[in-house]
């Protein structure tokens, strides 16, 4: 079921730093608190093989995340040590040495089961233990996540384990979100910043494919 238009789990998750701090971190949270959009990036396991590449590409773009006052946050079921282990090995060794937005550490897969990312058969809650007990391959698909200041999603995707992402597609749909709100127009197919834009109603759409 899509959680576009509804508000992200208001849940606290650990996570790790670039410098190895323990964190917890509530997406939620950092969204409202901060008035900042979140793009929350989901990978399946670390020391594999797409993984790292789009890693490298989110920490790449980084710097025009933050120009959009967008947050980077990546995710996967891994442990903060092994997280550490790979932010410590080599580039040219398939690690990720070098990125520095945190990286969730869901190792109880409760966040990754509630918004239903999970590679699995079968699913349980442990009441004394306070996790989910999981029956499959225990990682997630390649989910990202778009959510803005108010803790709203407005974007989900969720990709199989062997597509990587296009980086760029995410800044076009925080241009157009942005526009949106700013603007109060409606952004049309192939939208790009600077381009025509249109309002949402029957003149609009008449007047925008009259010129395109």
């Amino acid at each position: 079921m899509s959680l576009v238009g509804k508000k992200f789990p208001n849940i606290t998750v650990d996570a790790i730093s670039d410098m190895g701090d323990n964190l917890s971190i509530n997406v939620y949270e950092e969204a409202v608190n901060n008035k900042k959009k979140v793009l929350l990036f989901w990978y399946p396991k670390d020391f594999t093989f797409v993984c790292p590449t789009e890693l490298h590409a989110f920490q790449e773009a980084l710097g025009e995340f933050e120009k959009r006052n967008t947050m980077v946050i990546g995710a996967s079921c891994d442990t903060n040590e092994v997280h550490f282990a790979w932010l410590n090995t080599a580039k040219d060794n398939g690690g990720i040495e070098g990125v520095t937005y945190p990286i969730l550490a869901d190792t109880t897969r409760n966040l990754s089961n509630i918004l239903g990312i999970l590679d699995i058969e079968s699913s349980s809650y442990d009441e004394d233990n306070d996790s989910v007990i999981i029956s499959g391959s225990n990682v997630t698909y390649r989910a990202t996540y778009l959510i803005d200041e108010t803790g709203k999603i407005f974007h989900e995707s969720v990709n199989d384990m062997p597509l990587g992402r296009n980086v760029n597609e995410y800044l076009r749909l925080i241009d157009a979100y942005t526009h949106v709100q700013e603007k109060g127009e409606v952004c049309p197919a192939n939208w790009e910043e600077g381009k025509e834009a249109m309002t949402a109603d029957r003149k609009g759409v008449a007047s925008y494919l009259s010129s395109n």
